[in-house]
């Protein structure tokens, strides 16, 4: 066959394999929404800035069913799934079926490394087996005692405050005492490294922590975290917040440096006395070693412990900042909790009791971990074609109905975490509000359906479930069980002092009025019995 021909014939054939395939593939099943009210932004800017973005996704799910489209940056969509069942098989496919978003993989990046986050598919699996040991029950158990130092070292901090002022109550912003407790705590637990940070000593990565929770509050940061979603490249444009992300990750990275070669360095040819070791840098240190399969390299391993640093601060300071606020609403829930406590006498709430001994402290964490999950979505994009079945039926944009949502590849779905926490359909007439006691009778409702952590998405589900969850519950309940045993807190102009969303890493509450994340509380110390 002549050049030219065969050239032409090569050509024609991949147009008509293409053609066949563009066919052949399914298309994604034609939903309802709602109208797009911004070109720029859609609905994004508007979710986003909610202090409760589940109220606008339930008013969605009654308006359009289980399943529907929201409008997103420059026409950019994404479809919202509101059915137990659907996110059940969503969360089960995730890291193969359903994977990271390029915004999101930008992101996780310029602020982790390419560790579990980021990572997807055969890596993520072989990654996270390697960090899993460091996470069992028995290794927690063990640190659990990190805990009740950090709360003491608080209680001495806090004591000093109130004897200093020689009042009977003091003002404390609870929320930069939860950072600092939640940064020692991981710091120690963790890694064998103690930031300090209860004892007001001033180091980088403190003073980076503190200050980056004003970052995203200036125009051009916030229009440009409205924006990635579309154009990920934003992210490179030196912004405040862009250049706070920058300053942690290299903050972050020298200190995960200097507490690796630590490690290498004790490790010196007596490799029993690290592979023994079940703490999380004795697993990252021993998951460098050439001759197993779950190997890490060292990249890997400085990511882990970015992620590991950031995300045991930031999500369990929150929750514990929520718990307080939460209690200040309810003066008679915190005498509740406080009466269960004092039950221990002088001893300290111990493994057995914060596992199974304390109900109410259980039901308290928990319900403010349903109410204020510090992540209240996850969006990815699906990476092939999929088939997502239903509970109820959904009502397609021509009028029909089906129990099936059909998945193109490249369609980026969204898992409303908020919504499936805290829905008037699936937990009742009082599931926005504080009611602790749920937990108690197991007044769950139609969420039952949902396959999460005690009926929750607040620690994600399927293989990126959270791995360190045990941890967080231990840390969150041995913290806050020593605080309420020892102070009673008030909210500044009592229980309807308004809380509003502060922007930050996540989001968090804060006082309205105050300047930056503070929620300021009044607190009284109680004399040990």
């Amino acid at each position: 066959m002549p050049p030219v021909q065969a050239v032409f014939f090569i050509v024609l054939s991949l147009l008509v394999v293409k053609t066949i395939s563009h066919f052949g593939r399914k298309r994604t099943t034609r939903l309802r929404g709602p109208k797009n009210i911004s070109l720029i932004f859609g609905f994004y800017r508007h979710i986003q800035e909610r202090d409760d973005p589940g109220v606008v996704y339930e008013k969605w799910a009654e308006e359009y069913g289980p399943a529907y489209i929201v409008p997103g940056p420059f026409g950019s969509k994404r479809i919202v799934i509101c059915d137990p069942k659907a996110n059940a098989h969503f969360y089960s496919r995730e890291t193969y079926g359903y994977v990271q978003t390029k915004l999101a993989r930008v992101f996780i990046e310029k602020l982790f490394g390419r560790g579990l986050l980021w990572a997807e598919g055969d890596s993520h699996k072989r990654q996270r087996k390697a960090i899993t040991p460091a996470f069992s029950n028995a290794a927690i158990r063990r640190l659990s005692t990190v805990f009740h130092d950090s709360a003491y070292k608080m209680k001495d901090a806090w004591d000093a405050i109130i004897d200093n002022e020689k009042a009977d109550h003091s003002i404390i912003d609870v929320q930069k005492w939860m950072n600092h407790v939640s940064l020692d705590s991981i710091g120690i637990a963790g890694f064998g490294h103690d930031f300090r940070a209860l004892e007001g000593r001033n180091t980088p990565v403190v003073d980076v922590f503190d200050s980056f929770d004003d970052a995203n509050t200036d125009f051009f940061s916030r229009i440009i975290f409205f924006l990635g979603p579309v154009f990920p490249t934003l992210q490179n444009l030196p912004t405040r917040s862009n250049r706070m992300l920058r300053r942690l990750r290299e903050t972050m990275g020298r200190i995960a440096d200097e507490l690796l070669e630590r490690s290498r360095q004790a490790k010196g040819g007596k490799e029993d006395t690290v592979t023994v070791d079940k703490s999380i840098i004795g697993l990252l240190v021993k998951s460098e070693n050439v001759g197993t399969q779950l190997r890490m390299s060292s990249e890997e391993v400085l990511a882990q412990m970015n992620t590991l640093l950031l995300a045991g601060y930031e999500t369990t300071s929150i929750s514990l900042t929520w718990a307080l606020i939460e209690l200040s609403r309810q003066l008679d829930k915190q005498q509740k909790l406080r009466d269960e406590i004092a039950s221990l006498g002088n001893s300290d709430p111990s493994w057995e009791n914060i596992t199974s001994g304390l109900p109410y402290l259980d039901a308290v964490v928990h319900e403010i971990l349903r109410l204020h999950p510090p992540v209240t979505e996850t969006t990815r994009i699906a990476a092939e074609e999929d088939i997502i079945p239903f509970n109820c039926p959904i009502t397609t944009a021509d009028g029909t109905t089906t129990d099936t949502l059909v998945v193109a590849k490249g369609t980026i779905i969204c898992s409303p975490i908020a919504y499936l926490n805290t829905s008037e359909a699936l937990w009742g007439p009082d599931s926005r509000d504080f009611v602790p006691e749920r937990w108690l009778d197991e007044r769950f409702g139609g969420a039952k359906e949902v396959q999460g952590y005690r009926h929750t998405l607040t620690f994600s589900e399927g293989p990126r479930v959270c791995l360190g969850r045990t941890f967080a519950l231990a840390e969150f309940k041995i913290i806050l069980a020593m605080m309420i045993r020892y102070y009673r807190f008030e909210l500044p102009d009592g229980p309807e002092t308004p809380i509003v969303k502060h922007p930050s890493i996540l989001p968090r509450p804060k006082v309205k009025g105050c300047e930056g994340g503070q929620v300021p509380l009044k607190v009284w110390r109680i004399e040990a019995a």
